[in-house]
Order: structure tokens, then sequence, then C-alpha cells
């Protein structure tokens, strides 16, 4: 199930169906989500619908996750270097109204299961606002998103049946479409997320402006009721 804008006149409009490519711990992607929707707010005359896919920003970090001064070290060289990094991203976040504190992050979560939440909220729910909790917890609250616990209250939170969760996170349910998703986005030539594929056909990388994206939006949906018309 997708998530589209709800309103009355949503059937008369044009739609245009919009993928997005990206990973809970992205600070760029936790950007780009609320671009995007800023972006969708310019332009009520199209019913955009979104499908959120996964993507593995670190593939290499173990199920368990590790400490977060390791992944630092590692992907960055030092803490200090990626202090430099972070704060750039800190002040791009709150110039879109998002809290980033990269101090309280404590641990770096391999993102299978949060991908895995996002996906079993088609059916109970909005995936974005599952991505969103997601994105806050981790970004805002340095919340461990390897910590099954952390996982299933904020499943709840989002109007999942908390028990059901717990089973299923305990299980290997949709670990391979998980991976399959995210491998094969990987082999399409995706290397930098968020990606945004507007109708199918054009390709938005990057955490680009409201306008543009509302722009990529006014234009491929236009494109599209060309062609069928």
């Amino acid at each position: 199930m997708e998530s589209s804008r709800d309103f009355q006149s949503s059937r008369d409009l044009p739609s245009l169906h919009v993928d997005v490519v990206s990973d809970v711990v992205c600070p760029w992607c936790y950007i780009g989500k609320r671009r995007l929707e800023e972006a969708i707010k310019l332009v009520p005359q199209v019913n955009v619908r979104i499908n959120w896919r996964p993507y593995f920003l670190n593939p290499w970090i173990p199920r368990e996750g590790i400490d977060r001064q390791t992944y630092l070290e590692t992907k960055f060289g030092s803490v200090e270097r990626y202090a430099v990094i972070a704060e750039r991203v800190v002040q791009a976040a709150a110039l879109d109204g998002l809290v980033y504190k990269p101090e309280k992050v404590s641990r770096q979560p391999n993102t299978l299961d949060c991908h895995r939440l996002i996906l079993w909220s088609r059916s109970a729910t909005d995936p974005g606002q599952m991505k969103q909790r997601l994105m806050e917890l981790y970004f805002a609250e340095g919340a461990d998103l390897t910590d099954a616990r952390v996982l299933i209250q904020a499943a709840v939170d989002c109007g999942l049946d908390g028990d059901l969760v717990r089973r299923l996170l305990a299980s290997d349910a949709d670990v391979d479409r998980i991976e399959s998703e995210a491998n094969s986005a990987k082999e399409a030539g995706i290397d930098g997320v968020p990606c945004f594929i507007f109708g199918g056909s054009v390709i938005v990388t990057g955490a680009q402006s409201a306008e543009y994206l509302a722009s990529a939006i006014e234009r491929t949906a236009g494109r599209q009721a060309r062609v069928r018309a």
C-alpha cells in the first residue's frame, strides 16, 4: 500500500507515483523527506503517491550494530572529522524544522529491521509515518535502532500491533525481500541517497530544495497526462 495525501478531490487529480530510495540513518534522507513533503504542498494539483524503498547506507554493519565511535573512525577517519561535517548537516536540518543531535547517538545500527517495520506498516498505517518516527528516534533522540524494544515501541506509536511486531522481528520474515530490494537499487546504479524517482522515469538524487522537487513533480505529471491524452 502506498501513502498519499488525504483529501476529497484526490481522485479527480492527475496522479504521480514517486519512489523514494533512502535509509533511516542517512541525515540527507531525513532532510530530503521533509523537503519532498513540502514540495507536495506546492503542487496541490497533483495527487502524489509515495513508495518508500529500502537502501543500506552502511551494508557492512552487522545486524547487532556497532559502537558509534568505531563507526565514525572507520568511515570518516576520526570523530573530529565527522564533527565538522555534522555541523553543516545540523544547520541544514534546522532550516527545515528538523532536529539532529549527533552527540546523542551512541550506537550505529544495521537498518534491515527498520526497513522491515516500514514494509509492515503498509498494511496498518502510513509507511511515511513509520519512517519519520524511526528517523526522529535516531537523529533527535539518539535511540538505539538495534534494540527490539525501541523498534516495537516505535511500531506501536505508529499504530501497529506490538505483539505481532515482536514475533515478526524475532523471525526472518521479509529479510530476503528487503535485502533483495536494497541490492536491486545498487545494481540499478543508485549509489547516493536520497534518490527520488518520479513516474518511473525522472530521477533526482540528493536532498534538493522543495521548489526543485515540486518542479520535477509538476513536469513529470504534466508529461504523463499528455501521453495519456
